[in-house]
Parts: structure tokens; sequence; C-alpha cells
């Protein structure tokens, strides 16, 4: 889906994952546990998100319907939306190792995050090669969201060799958080919800405005991932009576 609603869908489960997990990481080192068994259920919901995201891939109404190859005119069927699920598919997988991590299994220490790093390197490449129609302010919107995919890929990545470190921790939730908030601009920008043209694509100043807006998306995301782990801090301290429930609650 290329249309606003896919790209607000695709923001919003970024905004989901990165706001929990400004909340989430702060709290795990002012209390230095985790409940295994709620850790594991949350993990099954986000399974259970991806899983939504591929069928509303698949399933829209202009959408593959689960055909990928149409033998009466010899061509491939709606690619993007394939490499859309592609791209849920990934983030599933990584899920899925996340919910083995808390089982008896007792997988590999950071294996866990190689799979989250390779379903961002995996987002990434989709989106280097993405069929952009030729217009090229499309292309310089997603070329600047390559910036926040391959940031938090690397930081996933490093994180397997450097488990627990909150500054990699820090890095990658703003990252998922510029995610996610820049999917919505590239909603409002190439296909508005009030219908009619998106902005001009020959417009030079569009190009300069859009390119500065992404970084103040991404202050905005840092500002957002600081408020909250400072607002954890004040809540352990503040609230200590309480603090075990939310803790538990992420």
């Amino acid at each position: 889906m290329s249309s606003f609603k896919g790209n607000a869908l695709r923001g919003t489960f970024f905004l989901i994952f990165g706001l929990g997990w400004s909340v989430k990481y702060p709290l795990k080192y002012l209390s230095r546990k985790l409940n295994a068994d709620n850790q594991a259920r949350k993990n099954m919901i986000c399974i259970c998100l991806y899983c939504l995201g591929m069928l509303a891939e698949q399933f829209v109404p202009d959408g593959p319907h689960m055909g990928l190859y149409s033998g009466g005119t010899y061509s491939w069927e709606k690619l993007t939306n394939w490499q859309y699920t592609t791209m849920y598919l990934f983030y599933g997988l990584s899920g899925i190792v996340d919910v083995l991590s808390y089982s008896p299994l007792k997988l590999s220490l950071g294996l866990d995050r190689l799979l989250l790093s390779v379903a961002m390197f995996t987002e990434g490449f989709l989106f280097c090669f993405h069929d952009y129609n030729n217009t090229a302010l499309d292309q310089h919107l997603h070329s600047l969201l390559l910036i926040a995919i391959f940031g938090g890929a690397l930081c996933a990545l490093m994180e397997v060799f450097l488990r627990d470190h909150t500054i990699l921790e820090f890095f990658r939730t703003s990252f998922f958080i510029l995610q996610g908030s820049w999917f919505w601009q590239i909603g409002f920008v190439l296909s508005p919800p009030w219908g009619g043209p998106g902005w001009d694509q020959t417009d030079r100043g569009n190009f300069n405005f859009l390119t500065m807006c992404f970084f103040w998306h991404y202050a905005a995301a840092l500002l957002v991932t600081a408020a909250n782990s400072v607002f954890s801090y004040w809540y352990v301290v503040g609230q200590g009576n309480n603090f075990g429930a939310l803790k538990n609650a992420f």
C-alpha cells in the first residue's frame, strides 16, 4: 500500500515499538530485572501485529491477494505490496526469536538483536530497490528514511556484541520513533488524507524543506526518548511504591 493509509499503518507500528522501548529500557535499568513471562506475552502481541501488517498488505482491495505472478499477462503482481509484506515477515521472525529468548530453550545471547538487525537491513535494502515511479520527491523522501533504517540496524548489530548498552538502546529507540513519524510525513506529502494531488514533484524548495524537516523529526524523536527516560526516573524515585505495577506493564 503506497496510499496514505499504508504509510500511516507502517508509521504507527514503528511509533508503538519505539515509544514502548523509550519507557521499557529506562525501567529495566532502574529495576535491574525483567519479568520474563510478561516479556514473552508482549513479544507475542508484537508478532500478531506484524502478521496483521502482512495480511493488510496482501488483502486490501487493490492488493495482490497472495498472487505473485500473473500467467495471463506474464507480469509480476503488486510487487510494492510484496516488498512491504517481506518487511513485516522479517520483523515477525525477529519477534519469534524474542519470544524464544525468554523460553527454556536458552538461545544464544545476542541472537534476538541479530535478527532485529537483519530485519532492519532487509527493510533498508527493500527501499533501496523500491519502485518510485520515476518521481524524484518520492525517492528523496525514502532516501532520508534509509538514514533511520540503517542507523537503527547498525545499533542493533552492535548490541549483539555490546549487550544492554544504554546509549545504543537509546539511539535504536530514537531511530524507530523517527521511522514512525517519517512514514506519516511521507503519507501527508505524497497522498494527503484529504485528497487531491501531493506536493509538487518539481519544486526544489520542497526537497530543501523536507530534508530540514527530516532532522526536525529526529530532534523530536530524541527529545521524546529523553523525556520518557526522565519521566521513568522521576516515577521510580517519586512513586516507588507503585513502580512494580508500571514495570510489569512493559
